[in-house]
């Protein structure tokens, strides 16, 4: 082999590549960890309501670490995840010394039992919220049914002047809703839609008037409806002469 010459010059020029090779890998590991390519400026982006910037800057300074180029992407998105109302956050870098990071903020329609609250979505998620928001209790993975039920219901409701309170679906799928002045609607497992328009055109013709506490209303009838007044009282019977 020491006689070949090709062979030799083969080798040679095999180990000045590699060499070649080592020397720009390092060069590039040092420019990529080298301290001299920090994060300078985090640009924070989004239409928030409830991410106040005390939390924000706190992640920024606990959570987030490593040179502009080595800076975990995946890492810093979850970091940001893990305040009560981020939904998400988009994260990029910019040169020379930028992080942005866009955030997307929950909006919440209603509480979820006892236990979190529904976006806007149909999400659950897990904040505090002082908002006056309608409670909805249901089987576990029907939230977005039941926020797109219960936005349904706020517009049907909205012509008689009511509010849904409250919204429950069974595991039967069979559906009732309290209202803001405390009737129970109950309605059953279909044509719901359908029954609360016609609760809400008795509602203003003629429910809305009667003199009587109603407790609740049952339109589960194809062609009508009950309705519970425990205060109300059957007129005596007139005693003919």
């Amino acid at each position: 082999m020491w006689d070949n010459h090709k062979a030799l010059k083969g080798l040679a020029d095999l180990l000045l590549f590699a060499s070649l090779l080592m020397i720009l890998y390092a060069g590039v590991f040092w420019v990529t960890h080298a301290p001299v390519f920090p994060v300078k400026r985090i640009q924070i982006t989004g239409h928030m309501k409830r991410v106040t910037p005390e939390q924000l800057r706190f992640i920024a300074e606990h959570e987030l670490s490593g040179t502009f180029f080595t800076l975990d992407i995946d890492k810093t998105r979850a970091a940001f995840g893990k305040l009560p109302w981020v939904r998400d956050a988009q994260v990029r870098r910019r040169w020379p010394d930028t992080l942005d990071i866009e955030v997307d903020e929950h909006a919440a329609l209603a509480r979820w039992g006892e236990n979190g609250l529904i976006s806007v979505k149909g999400e659950w998620f897990d904040a505090a919220s002082d908002e006056n928001l309608p409670v909805l209790y249901g089987p576990a993975g029907s939230q977005k049914d039941m926020g797109q039920m219960l936005e349904r219901l706020r517009h049907q409701l909205d012509v008689a002047g009511l509010v849904p309170a409250r919204l429950w679906l069974s595991d039967r799928r069979a559906w009732r809703v309290e209202l803001n002045n405390g009737i129970r609607l109950e309605l059953g497992r279909g044509e719901v839609e359908s029954r609360v328009t016609r609760f809400a055109s008795y509602w203003k013709d003629t429910l809305g008037a009667l003199p009587y506490h109603i407790e609740y209303v049952d339109m589960r009838y194809p062609n009508g409806f009950a309705v519970r007044m425990p205060d109300y009282r059957t007129p005596p019977a007139s005693v003919k002469k």
